[in-house]
C-alpha cells in the first residue's frame, strides 16, 4: 500500500510539472543543442558570455523564462535560431531559410552516409500501395547493417513486407541555410524468427514515438546508400 502512495505522489508530482513547463521546452532544448554541438555546459556559458550556474537553471527549471538579449547570445553560441531555441518552428517544416550566398553540393561517400545512417532516430519510409506509393515516419535503428523498426500488424509500414522500399533520413540546419540527406534503397520483410525479433528488441537504440502495442519488427537490407550534402 505505502509503494502504491508513493507511486501516485510520484505520478502527480511528474504531471504538476508537465502542466507548468512552458510552451516549446526551453532547457530540453537548450540541452539537446548543446550535447548536439559536442559542448560541456562551460563550453557554452564562454561562447554566450553567461555564468555557468545561470546557464545549469535555464536548463534545469521548466519555468525559466531569460530576456530577448540571453536568448539571442544561446542562439548564437549554439549556431541556431531564437524560434528554434524557443520552439516557434516546431510546426513549421524545415528549409523554409533563405539560400546561402555560395553554397556548395556534394555526394557523400558511402562510408560517411552509413555513419550519419548508424546514428539513428526518425526516418521517412516511402512505401508502395494499391493506391500510389504512402511516405510515412518511423523510428528505427540500425542493427547489424540493417534498418529495423517496430510497427503494428496493418498499419501503414507493415506493408513494406515483401517489397522494395526507399528509406531517407536527413538534417535540415535553417539557420544556416545547409543540411545533409541519405537514401537508402533495398528489400523490406518482416521479421518472424523469435532470435532476430529478441535480437533487435535488445540492441535496438530507437523506441516508436507513437506508442501502443508495436510489436511487428521490420527489417530494410540496404541494396544502395547514397548520400547528398548542401554547405554554405
Amino acid at each position: 500500500m505505502a509503494e502504491r502512495t508513493k507511486g501516485r505522489v510520484a505520478a502527480e508530482a511528474t504531471a504538476k510539472v508537465a502542466t507548468e513547463a512552458p510552451l516549446g521546452d526551453l532547457g530540453r532544448r537548450l540541452a539537446a543543442r548543446r550535447v548536439e554541438l559536442g559542448l560541456t555546459r562551460g563550453q557554452l556559458a564562454a561562447r554566450a558570455g553567461m555564468a555557468v550556474t545561470y546557464l545549469r537553471y535555464l536548463e534545469e527549471h521548466p519555468g525559466s523564462a531569460p530576456g530577448s538579449s540571453a536568448l539571442m547570445k544561446l542562439a548564437e553560441a549554439l549556431e541556431t535560431t531564437v524560434s528554434e531555441l524557443t520552439g516557434g518552428a516546431v510546426d513549421l517544416p524545415p528549409g523554409t531559410g533563405r539560400a546561402g550566398r555560395a553554397p556548395q553540393f556534394t555526394w557523400m561517400r558511402p562510408g560517411e552516409c552509413r555513419t550519419l545512417l548508424a546514428m539513428h532516430g526518425v526516418g521517412r519510409l516511402a512505401v508502395p500501395t494499391a493506391t500510389g506509393p504512402v511516405i510515412v515516419p518511423v523510428n528505427y535503428s540500425v542493427v547489424d547493417g540493417a534498418i529495423v523498426f517496430r510497427t503494428a500488424r496493418g498499419a501503414t509500414p507493415s506493408l513494406a513486407d515483401g517489397c522494395q522500399v526507399a528509406f531517407e533520413v536527413d538534417r535540415i540546419d535553417d539557420a544556416f541555410s545547409q543540411g545533409w540527406s541519405v537514401l537508402v534503397r533495398g528489400p523490406a520483410r518482416a521479421v518472424t524468427d523469435p532470435q532476430e525479433q529478441r535480437r533487435y528488441t535488445e540492441r535496438a537504440y530507437s523506441t516508436p514515438w507513437a506508442g501502443g502495442s508495436r510489436s511487428l519488427w521490420m527489417r530494410i537490407d540496404p541494396f544502395t546508400v547514397t548520400g547528398r550534402r548542401i554547405t554554405v
